[in-house]
């Protein structure tokens, strides 16, 4: 099938066009002023991104797309029991992934070993597009191994998973993007996909906040499990982002303000 010839042109050119757009409304219409230099922050992350492809690249035949092609040889997974037209059944392994990795993101703030992978991610004290690429390798390699359980459990479609995987790497992009959306165009966007205003609040360095907003694309989540908050309590202006033991940047913004990107 051609999406699942071209996944990695269709992966990359999905992620760069949302990058780029979300880049060009964060200098458009900024949310929250920036504590540090984007060049210093960038680097570190677009390293990330790389080394993050390099580890689903290397794991690609343990990955979710491989499981999928896997679980379909073997007649393996739930949706096999039932005769689904296909487009139902595309919509369910969507959903059903997607509350796959809000599980994975819960447990990566409890279980310890998770977190002192997932922390990396929760230490920058700025958000913005490229926030959503800022992840330790192992917690990648972590994320491809469950959701190759998870679909060799469901029997997922291949082209499924393959836009399953397009659409939560744009989703982290746009939900860590630092722009500003009208409060009543939020407010109904949230009805059914994360958005920024809302994940920011989950980066909060207030640990009661930092468990609150789980969700990567669809927030019902949250609300069903009880994890929603709708602001942070400081409001997104005054709120401080990052973990207590985030390196302080008190020196840093005197230094970085004024001296441009």
């Amino acid at each position: 099938m051609p999406v699942i010839e071209n996944e990695a042109a269709l992966r990359l050119g999905v992620f760069l066009g949302v990058l780029v757009l979300m880049t060009c409304l964060e200098v458009w219409a900024p949310r929250r002023e920036r504590l540090r230099l984007r060049r210093n922050r960038w680097t570190l992350h677009m390293a990330l991104a790389v080394l993050g492809g390099l580890v689903g690249r290397l794991l690609a035949p343990l990955g979710a797309v491989a499981a999928a092609t896997f679980a379909e040889q073997r007649g393996l997974g739930a949706l096999g029991l039932v005769q689904w037209p296909a487009w139902i059944e595309g919509l369910l392994a969507v959903v059903v992934l997607d509350l796959a990795i809000y599980g994975q993101h819960v447990v990566s703030h409890r279980w310890d070993w998770l977190w002192k992978l997932h922390r990396l991610h929760h230490q920058d004290v700025d958000l913005d597009a490229t926030s959503g690429v800022r992840f330790h390798p192992l917690e990648i390699a972590v994320s491809v191994l469950w959701k190759a359980a998870v679909v060799i459990a469901l029997g997922a479609s291949a082209p499924a998973v393959v836009i399953f995987e397009v659409v939560l790497n744009a989703s982290s992009i746009f939900h860590h993007a630092n722009f500003r959306l009208p409060s009543s165009v939020d407010g109904a966007v949230r009805l059914l996909w994360v958005t920024p205003d809302m994940h920011r609040v989950h980066h909060s360095i207030d640990a009661v906040e930092s468990r609150r907003n789980f969700g990567f694309a669809i927030p019902l989540w949250d609300r069903f499990f009880h994890t929603y908050q709708s602001q942070p309590a400081a409001g997104h202006a005054r709120m401080v982002l990052g973990v207590d033991e985030a390196p302080s940047v008190d020196d840093e913004v005197g230094q970085d303000r004024g001296l441009g990107a």
